[in-house]
């Protein structure tokens, strides 16, 4: 439920809009961004500025976002996939300003690709420019090899990158799908977010001034450590309800029909419920309403469903089980809950 401060539903529940104009956003809009740290005053206030940039974010996801920026705490994002947490830090970005950067973790994963590594080929061409020049005649060993350590040959992955200081809005340092990583990378992201160090051997230690704003997404695959949990606050993403569903649908695909975004949210809905290997996620309603419009359909009809189910379930095996369940009896009750008054049918339990 979105905060009464920020939304105001008619009496069907149907629609929803902006009850007050958002704040001013950003650096420079006041003591609260001074200097790009974005201070919230309130929860309300946090889910009016995510609306303002196409996320509509229950009471909860709002709190925790709020917490987030006003502790100065990394948020652990954990749901199913395509419910929109990635999207938390996307529109954090456009929000606050700050830069946007990624690591995507998989298996194996180390610190060279998460935090740093030298540039060898450049250190190579520094040395053979020094034989051609005659400087390496003159220069120690020690120099020549305290000029290779120099900071201009360091490569800075997204980890070191979000902790070097900047001028502008802190950064945006989104840690995705962290339960795709192994034990060892937990570790040294545990130590990482502990005080935002990282030590480079041959330079030292680096700490951030102003700590990046944090979000780390899970999949649930595999369960992530407590340690790792207890650094961050934590939210679980849920699916959308079937209104808030309908009312993303229709800020994310501005020329799909209401009725069109209900029948989609409908037909989504009951496919979460079928126990699928992968249930579809909103950005898989979204991906198939945008699709449904492109084919010039005002509202779902069985051909139409079988022709384009592969747009929302990218499983063989979970498209035989929905048209096992019958896709005509489907779209019937889909067509009942989007509004169009057709009595609605009895499906048959998953």
């Amino acid at each position: 439920m979105i905060p009464h401060a920020v939304w105001e539903r008619n009496q069907t529940g149907s629609s929803a809009r902006l009850h007050r104009s958002a704040p001013e956003f950003g650096p420079g809009a006041g003591d609260r961004y001074a200097g790009g740290m974005v201070k919230p005053q309130s929860v309300d206030e946090v889910a009016v500025a995510l609306a303002e940039h196409d996320y509509l974010a229950d009471i909860g996801l709002a709190t925790s976002v709020f917490l987030a920026l006003t502790l100065e705490r990394p948020l652990f994002l954990e749901g199913e996939a395509g419910v929109g947490k990635t999207e938390v830090a996307k529109v954090l970005s456009r929000w606050t300003g700050g830069e946007l950067i990624r690591l995507q973790c998989h298996e194996g994963i180390d610190s060279g690709q998460a935090v740093y590594e030298w540039d060898y080929a450049r250190q190579l061409l520094h040395l053979r420019t020094a034989e051609a020049t005659g400087r390496a005649n003159d220069a120690s060993a020690d120099q020549l090899e305290a000029e290779l350590y120099d900071p201009r040959f360091l490569i800075r992955r997204p980890l070191l990158h979000a902790l070097s200081p900047t001028d502008g809005p802190r950064p945006i340092l989104l840690i995705d799908e962290v339960d795709r990583s192994d034990d060892e990378f937990e570790a040294f992201l545990l130590e990482a977010l502990s005080d935002y160090t990282i030590t480079i051997p041959e330079i030292g230690t680096i700490r951030a001034d102003r700590p990046p704003i944090v979000i780390l997404t899970s999949n649930r695959t595999r369960d992530v450590h407590d340690a790792l949990k207890r650094r961050c606050l934590y939210h679980w993403v849920e699916h959308p309800t079937f209104e808030r569903e309908v009312e993303i649908v229709k800020m994310r695909a501005p020329g799909v029909s209401d009725a069109l975004a209900r029948q989609v949210s409908a037909m989504t809905e009951a496919m979460r419920g079928y126990g699928l290997y992968k249930p579809p996620g909103i950005a898989e309603t979204i991906d198939w309403s945008l699709s449904l419009a492109a084919l010039g359909r005002m509202e779902l009809d069985d051909d139409t469903v079988s022709a384009t189910l592969g747009t929302v379930l990218k499983y063989r095996e979970d498209q035989a089980k929905i048209n096992e369940r019958g896709i005509h009896e489907m779209v019937k009750a889909a067509l009942f809950k989007g509004g169009t008054g057709i009595d609605p049918p009895r499906v048959a339990a998953p």
